[in-house]
């Protein structure tokens, strides 16, 4: 009898990460809506234990610009860990398992960290910091891995920008929401228990962990279909190689790496540079990110259209340069301290962001979808994200190390008026410290949408095109956006996208 139990538990968990030969209308109608309930509960956990928050954690702890730079290098670093990843997801050859059970052991290390303030020195909660985000992150890799490749053959191709811009603009609208009560939470904390800061982050912290946990049960639930072979055995070696021999999917890794090492040299130090140098309160910053966020929401759907109707190359040939300009805008901020366009310009900057980013986290993650082959995704997908991991993981750490030599040096461009009566000099330009960085950022942003000139993808429309077919859209969206029926549209799943059986299955 006890052998009929065991063996009975056994066939259940093989039932359980079964993968099948072929999905059903309906099985592929509930995985997308299974994928877009882990989005959103996956995207309460990140927005409750990283960004903004875990920066400020962090700086409660004593951290230096160094320690910042580091935190922000080890999850990109950490993704270089999909080389071997793409091995044991080839021979277990369930994605689903592989990634249900690495992102339990991932979130599992969120655990120590909500226990630091309560335990431990600051010095001591640095170091569990450090090895705690590292193991995370390392766990995290083999999970992304699994879930490209798994998404690649789940999601329908000709509905990738739908379907996407759907799940972001969701995931964005719910990460809105929870960032706003947690900034002010946490002011509110810190005015109470000024002695106690700390303990603030601990309660996000722990909230985030229990989301994540959600968006497992979700993952477990969501079918699978069965993996396509390699054309070819010739190894893990030749599998990583192989996209940097198709020259088409080597020129978008070189845009995406140069990409990538342009942003993360700045981006890591936006929440330092607001709360040191201009010395806005966390609900403040919180507040920006808000707005950056709204913008994200209110383009998400006219990115994904233009992408589905033209090329993600057309989007990024817009959504890139506008990023590069807010990176550009950071640099007058501060002349040399806060003063009448300040605040103006942090606006601005938000919205530009917020603007560009929904465009380039769509594009740049469904071109590398949309040109690694069939049956090749899990090798290709691996091989960009290894040169995105290198380019964004150097890159913060580099800005840590020099941030202090930047500290001492300043760079002032002023305008002088004289007169018989008086002079009049006016500050121009003026670099100081994280400013060197956003102009070294902002450079390198420029020879990397040089390079995506170079990069092939059927579909693609001038720039002018593009903008005004973005322009047309969010005119409608807006027009759309009633009490009743547009709430209703901006949430509604696009399940006629999953009546469309997958195309160009080779």
């Amino acid at each position: 009898m006890t052998g009929f139990v065991s063996t009975k538990k056994k066939h259940k968990q093989r039932t359980i990460f079964a993968t099948k030969e072929s999905l059903t209308d309906e099985e592929v109608a509930r995985g997308l809506k299974l994928v877009i309930g882990d989005g959103l509960a996956t995207q309460a956990m990140v927005t409750l234990t990283g960004g903004i928050f875990l920066v400020a954690f962090a700086l409660q702890l004593g951290a230096s610009n160094t320690i910042i730079g580091l935190l922000a290098a080890i999850p990109p670093l950490a993704e270089l860990l999909q080389m071997p990843a793409v091995y044991v997801v080839d021979r277990v050859q369930k994605r689903r398992l592989v990634v249900v059970v690495a992102s339990f052991a991932a979130r599992l290390l969120w655990i120590p960290i909500i226990l630091i303030p309560f335990f431990l020195s600051p010095e001591q909660g640095l170091l569990v910091l450090i090895a705690s985000i590292a193991l995370y992150a390392s766990f995290s890799a083999f999970s992304h891995c699994g879930w490209n490749s798994w998404m690649r053959d789940l999601i329908p191709q000709d509905r990738l920008g739908a379907f996407f811009s759907r799940r972001l603009t969701l995931s964005t609208a719910l990460a809105l929401v929870i960032s706003l009560v947690a900034g002010f939470f946490i002011d509110l904390w810190e005015i109470a228990f000024p002695d106690l800061a700390a303990y603030g982050y601990s309660v996000l912290f722990s909230i985030g962990f229990l989301a994540g946990l959600v968006g497992i049960v979700l993952l477990a639930r969501t079918p699978e279909p069965r993996m396509v072979a390699e054309v070819d055995g010739d190894g893990l070696l030749a599998a990583i190689t192989k996209p940097f021999a198709d020259i088409n999917f080597k020129n978008l890794i070189i845009f995406l790496g140069s990409w990538n090492f342009a942003v993360n040299l700045a981006a890591p130090f936006f929440t330092v540079y607001m709360l040191q140098r201009v010395g806005l309160d966390i609900s403040l910053i919180v507040v920006f990110s808000v707005l950056s966020q709204v913008m994200n929401i209110m383009f998400y759907r006219s990115w994904g259209r233009i992408s589905d109707r033209y090329s993600n190359k057309s989007v990024l040939s817009v959504s890139g340069p506008l990023f590069m300009l807010a990176i550009f805008a950071w640099m007058f901020v501060m002349l040399p301290g806060v003063y009448i366009l300040t605040y103006p310009l942090l606006i601005l900057i938000h919205i530009l962001m917020g603007i560009s980013l929904a465009g380039v986290s769509l594009a740049s993650g469904n071109i590398s979808l949309k040109l690694a082959p069939q049956g090749q995704a899990t090798s290709y997908l691996a091989a960009s994200t290894f040169a995105n991991s290198v380019a964004a993981g150097i890159a913060p750490i580099l800005g840590g190390l020099f941030v202090d030599f930047f500290t001492e040096r300043e760079l002032i461009w002023t305008l002088v008026w004289k007169d018989p009566v008086r002079e009049l000099v006016f500050v121009t330009f003026n670099l100081q410290q994280w400013d060197f960085f956003f102009f070294f950022a902002f450079l390198l942003g420029l020879y990397s949408l040089h390079r995506l000139t170079a990069v092939q993808e059927e579909g693609e429309a001038k720039e002018q095109k593009v903008v005004d077919e973005l322009i047309a859209g969010v005119r409608r969206d807006m027009r759309n956006f009633s009490p009743a029926g547009g709430l209703r549209d901006l949430v509604k799943f696009p399940f006629s996208s999953t009546r469309e059986r997958r195309r160009g299955k080779e």
